[in-house]
């Protein structure tokens, strides 16, 4: 058993849970059952397991796949999100022994497999809207009421105040674990239900096994007891202003990346993505936010410190918003994205610089005459060593780098050339370029 520190001396550690080791180098992939495929459901999904996996995916996050309230139903097929009943599979999807079958199958091919869990509210015909309405948020008039200040009028909102309601969905939620095998969970709206509940539930999770959990939230004091990572929200505003206005990187470095290496917890995590359902329901696609943007975005937020997400469809191109109550599947093709994708994390999978949390190297500063218009640092861990230079302007430019702290031989990721790095170093950017450069301590 690890030793307490007593010393008051010395720092004490933020974050206080483990994750487990195989989320060290992990990647993610939001999978929207529904739209997966033309049948839509969980046997489907298990053909394209093989393309996953040779894409770099290690987790897969599985939206909902509870049966949907029809109450107040929203569109034809209803939201992911009212949730009927916890212990319940969509039959949408197929059934308990096809949920199981997949899970098997995934674990079967290396990966590992997350549920989306929604904590905060359940569909107005939920069974325990009838059994237990003291769970339920009440309004002045002393009727249910949706997420308070939203409206969202398919669901109503729980109340945790309540010790049974507590127990209720820490037993559902362990229910996933030891009857299915699941390896954690994303969790919607996580900041709006209690931090204690988060932090209690983790301790009662990682009694049956390792599990990753992540939080739909920013809030840091969520890593300490609870979740292993959460949104970066606040990245992805920025990256998405610098591609449509004449926004200045100093915005990302001074006012983000310096602040995030300073305050974020070295064994916590933010999940980096350019798109997500939210995102691609309700804001636009990864070309309408990034348009020619898009490839040097892809690439910083892989690079950047965090674990990485695609949503599907991402890889294959999708430039639509999915409906979110209807029947609208991907259209799956070869894409220039899907390999940009699988390049930049297979490399991330072998070069430790880019690991996640304390498993990788931090963020450091390469000074460059171009401050203002392209980003350049260093990430290094145990020999292993990654240089991003990143165009993000409209203009090309002849850009200067000081390296000499980096003087060295390496690879360029894109090109497979071997590049002599100098104390000065010179590249001509284009519009939105990029350059990668790694070495590691087996070559």
């Amino acid at each position: 058993m690890e030793q307490q520190n007593t010393n008051p001396y010395l720092p004490k550690k933020y974050v206080e849970i483990l994750t487990p080791d195989w989320v060290k180098n992990a990647t993610l992939y939001e999978l929207n059952v529904r739209q997966f495929s033309e049948e839509g459901n969980f046997k489907a999904i298990e053909k394209q397991l093989p393309r996953l996996k040779k894409l770099g995916i290690d987790i897969i996050w599985l939206m909902p796949i509870h049966p949907i309230g029809e109450l107040h139903r929203k569109g034809t097929l209803g939201s992911y999100y009212s949730v009927k009943d916890y212990y319940g599979i969509n039959p949408e999807f197929g059934d308990e022994a096809d949920f199981r079958n997949l899970v098997n199958a995934i674990h079967d091919k290396g990966m590992y497999v997350i549920l989306d869990w929604v904590a905060n509210h359940t569909s107005w015909d939920n069974d325990l809207v009838e059994k237990h309405p003291d769970w339920y948020m009440k309004s002045r008039k002393g009727t249910f009421q949706s997420t308070r200040w939203r409206d969202y009028d398919d669901i109503i909102e729980f109340d945790y105040r309540n010790p049974d309601l507590r127990k209720y969905m820490t037993d559902a939620l362990k229910f996933w674990v030891t009857e299915y095998n699941i390896d954690g969970y994303r969790c919607d709206i996580a900041s709006f239900v209690p931090l204690d509940f988060w932090e209690n539930t983790r301790k009662e999770l990682d009694a049956i096994k390792p599990i990753f959990m992540l939080a739909e939230a920013e809030d840091k004091e969520l890593h300490r007891n609870a979740f292993d990572a959460t949104y970066n929200w606040n990245l992805w505003n920025i990256m998405h202003k610098i591609a449509t206005t004449e926004t200045s990187v100093k915005l990302l470095t001074e006012a983000y990346i310096a602040e995030h290496v300073s305050i974020f917890p070295k064994d916590g995590m933010r999940m980096n993505f350019i798109d997500n359902h939210d995102k691609n329901s309700w804001e636009g696609n990864q070309y309408s936010n990034f348009g020619d943007a898009l490839e040097a975005a892809i690439v910083f937020t892989v690079l950047m410190d965090g674990i990485p997400l695609i949503y599907n469809g991402q890889e294959a191109g999708l430039n639509r918003s999915l409906e979110f109550f209807e029947k609208d599947p991907i259209e799956w093709k070869s894409h220039k994205i899907a390999t940009l994708y699988s390049t930049l994390f297979h490399l991330k999978y072998q070069n430790q610089a880019l690991w996640n949390g304390n498993h990788g190297g931090e963020m450091v500063r390469i000074i460059n005459d171009r401050m203002d218009q392209v980003i350049s640092f260093v990430r290094e861990k145990n020999g292993d060593k990654v240089l991003g230079f990143i165009n993000l302007s409209r203009d090309v430019l002849v850009v200067q780098f000081d390296t000499s702290f980096d003087t060295g031989f390496y690879t360029n990721l894109f090109t497979g050339e071997k590049q002599k790095v100098s104390e000065t170093f010179i590249l001509t950017m284009n519009p939105w370029d990029y350059v990668v450069l790694y070495s590691s301590s087996i070559n």
